[in-house]
């Protein structure tokens, strides 16, 4: 049996943002009494709710989000499970290296925080984040694709690093990464499923919203997704 689970945040108005990211707002444009169709308008911006990050949000000289191979944005599906951390902890190399150890080129690592637990409240930009040694682990096990269960990779808020070092490390080496994913607890034990981060087609953008969704089989008949 073919099980199916959305990893992606609802796309609302109001919904939470990075800090300085444009805001949210879903409303109709067109209704179908009076105007024979329902159409809805969107404004949000290229990192909203789940979301990629192509290298060129980093940096103007690297690659951008139609310039990457699709292949960057699906794989076999890896979970490094760090759940139970402090708020702000970093995630260091030994806590990846159960993952990273199962991790190959075109893997997905995903990193399970819990921090998805904490959407839309005030503690959200308080999660754990990767260390750039943490980040070079993953690039030198070949991994070119990193999801996030939290709002950056990064520390985000008071704590947070203009220069981004985790992204500036695994962008610059040609890597994706996807933020606000959630349900990622329920992949964890999950020994073959597979990561699908397909971005709207956004020619020359920093990133784009995705339907982040994953895939296994269940052999057991366990109801999942």
């Amino acid at each position: 049996m073919t099980e199916w689970l959305d990893l992606s945040v609802p796309v609302v108005t109001g919904m939470p943002v990075y800090p300085g990211d444009p805001e949210v707002t879903v409303s109709p444009a067109l209704r179908a009494p009076a105007d024979g169709v329902n159409v809805l308008s969107l404004h949000l911006g290229s990192q909203s709710g789940t979301h990629v990050d192509a290298p060129y949000h980093i940096d103007d000289a690297w690659p951008r989000l139609d310039e990457l191979p699709l292949s960057r944005f699906a794989g076999r599906a890896v979970v490094a499970d760090v759940r139970g951390l402090a708020p702000r902890s970093p995630v260091t190399p030994e806590l990846l290296a159960p993952a990273l150890g199962a991790s190959a080129p075109g893997t997905v690592l995903l990193l399970a925080t819990g921090w998805s637990a904490h959407w839309g409240t005030a503690t959200y930009a308080d999660h754990p984040f990767l260390t750039p040694a943490a980040a070079e682990a993953v690039v030198s096990a070949g991994v070119r694709t990193v999801a996030a269960d939290a709002l950056s990779v990064d520390p985000s808020g008071p704590a947070s690093d203009p220069a981004l070092p985790a992204h500036r490390v695994l962008c610059g080496a040609g890597g994706v990464i996807a933020e606000n994913l959630t349900h990622l607890d329920r992949l964890v034990g999950v020994p073959d499923a597979e990561v699908f981060l397909f971005p709207l087609h956004l020619p020359g953008a920093d990133g784009a919203p995705v339907r982040a969704v994953a895939r296994w089989t269940d052999r057991a008949g366990a109801t999942g997704g």
